[in-house]
């Protein structure tokens, strides 16, 4: 009998192995885009409680915001705070823009309220190791990454008045 379970659990060891390896690194994947995703939500943060400061429409506010958004900092840098975000991607919204004056509010003559918010929109996460793409490989697919394209992350405070 002792003969007959030789080798079983290199066997075991052979069949569940791959399952376990795809699904260590499928959690892996996932904080990474739970941290990508925390990343430009603090990030949109940083930049509307800039802009809160600012008034409305201040062309050289709107560009150190969008700094603070992709890079981080108030100037332009050569490396974003998450890969493949552009300035392109932020869109800022406050007293100044005629689409987004009906959402700020008006409480009588006096006073205005005022709100900016800064978005984020078509960002797309690319993991590093791709199960899916690695799936559509075996099954007789191309094995391009797939990128996984977050929602509008925004954040909306309210804008000093002047």
């Amino acid at each position: 009998m002792k003969k007959r379970q030789q080798g079983v659990a290199a066997v075991e060891l052979a069949l569940t192995l791959p399952l376990l390896l795809a699904v260590f690194f499928a959690i892996t994947e996932f904080g990474r885009a739970i941290y990508t995703y925390n990343t430009l939500a603090k990030a949109t943060r940083d930049a509307t409680r800039y802009l809160s400061t600012q008034t409305a429409g201040n062309a050289n506010a709107w560009a150190t915001a969008r700094n603070l958004v992709v890079y981080g900092t108030p100037s332009q840098g050569s490396t974003p705070l998450v890969p493949g975000l552009t300035t392109g991607m932020v869109a800022i919204c406050d007293a100044s823009v005629n689409s987004c004056k009906a959402s700020n509010k008006n409480q009588g003559s006096n006073p205005l309220i005022n709100t900016v918010t800064v978005t984020v929109s078509g960002y797309g996460f690319t993991p590093v190791l791709d199960l899916l793409a690695f799936t559509r490989f075996y099954a007789g697919g191309t094995s391009t990454l797939t990128s996984i394209t977050f929602g509008k992350i925004s954040t909306t405070m309210r804008q000093s008045y002047e």
